[in-house]
């Protein structure tokens, strides 16, 4: 047999055999892989390049050592599941970094982790200031989790005692200056309604890239012309500005007028709006 057909065969079986022992091992994704999965996938490589190159050698002993060292991940992963004593040794464990806005400088050390990478690790996670930090940990696979205090969090609707309907994904109604007719039947809309809101915008339906409507029904437009803004949707803060109005004039009136009943009527009817706000506010102001 011809050197160079050996070599393509040999090939051949060595990439099927990195292939189906890196299925054996697992989907894990690089950064989820323990350092020693990271380690056996590199010699399993190694391995399937000599098995290629080697064409002296018998090709079982370099296939029997790739079984090998793919085995030994997969069984020390079995065991990591019924043992957490095995587990915390294969995968490691999590490390606390900052607890309630102090560096625990040891444990940093231990990781061998300097001020300025922890610092680094915090902005990715829009953590600028440690004081604003409860918690940050060393996952074993490298990555640093972090908790803000609940004073430096977010608001959300949650924590506001909001009930916000659910999001839905936005359709694209307009790909290149092109109407999606199936989108727009999705969300229950026409051609129609879309020309009416491309001339309330006075945005030609040729010099749109992209257009999408979201759960709310509001279409927001990216032109092909980078330099054009286009105004954001205000049908949602008109609505609540208007209302808002109303609720206010009412409150004047029935500060301003002496008829008690027409006072009663005016404090009534602001009380009631004040209600409504508070129920659509979650809804129009997001």
């Amino acid at each position: 047999m011809p050197e160079w057909v050996s070599i393509l065969i040999r090939s051949f079986v060595s990439i099927a055999a990195v292939f189906v022992f890196t299925k054996m091992i697992g989907k894990r994704q690089l950064s989820q892989m323990t350092f020693f999965e990271y380690t056996v996938g590199i010699a399993i490589g190694d391995m399937a390049a000599i098995i290629a190159d080697d064409v002296n050698g018998p090709m079982y002993k370099g296939l029997l050592a790739m079984s090998i060292y793919a085995l030994f991940p997969i069984l020390l992963g079995w065991l990591a599941l019924k043992s957490k004593t095995i587990r915390n040794f294969v995968e490691g464990k999590a490390r606390i970094l900052i607890k309630n806005g102090k560096v625990m400088e040891d444990n940093l050390k231990k990781e061998r982790m300097s001020s300025d990478e922890l610092l680094e690790q915090l902005r990715l996670k829009n953590a600028f200031k440690v004081a604003d930090v409860e918690f940050a940990l060393m996952e074993p696979n490298g990555k640093v989790s972090v908790l803000l205090k609940s004073e430096s969090q977010p608001i959300t609707p949650k924590k506001m005692g909001w009930k916000v309907s659910p999001e839905q994904e936005p359709q694209a109604v307009i790909l290149d200056g092109e109407i999606m007719d199936e989108s727009l039947a999705t969300v229950g809309l026409n051609r129609l309604w879309l020309q009416g809101e491309l001339e309330m915008q006075g945005v030609a339906l040729e010099n749109v890239f992209l257009g999408q409507v979201d759960s709310n029904g509001e279409l927001t437009l990216d032109l092909f012309d980078d330099k054009l803004q286009v105004p954001a949707p205000q049908t949602r803060p008109l609505a609540y500005a208007t209302l808002k109005k109303c609720q206010a004039d009412f409150e004047l009136y029935a500060l301003s007028t002496q008829n008690e009943k027409a006072k009663l009527l005016y404090e009534t009817s602001a009380a009631q709006l004040q209600e409504i706000l508070d129920g659509l506010t979650p809804h129009l102001m997001r």
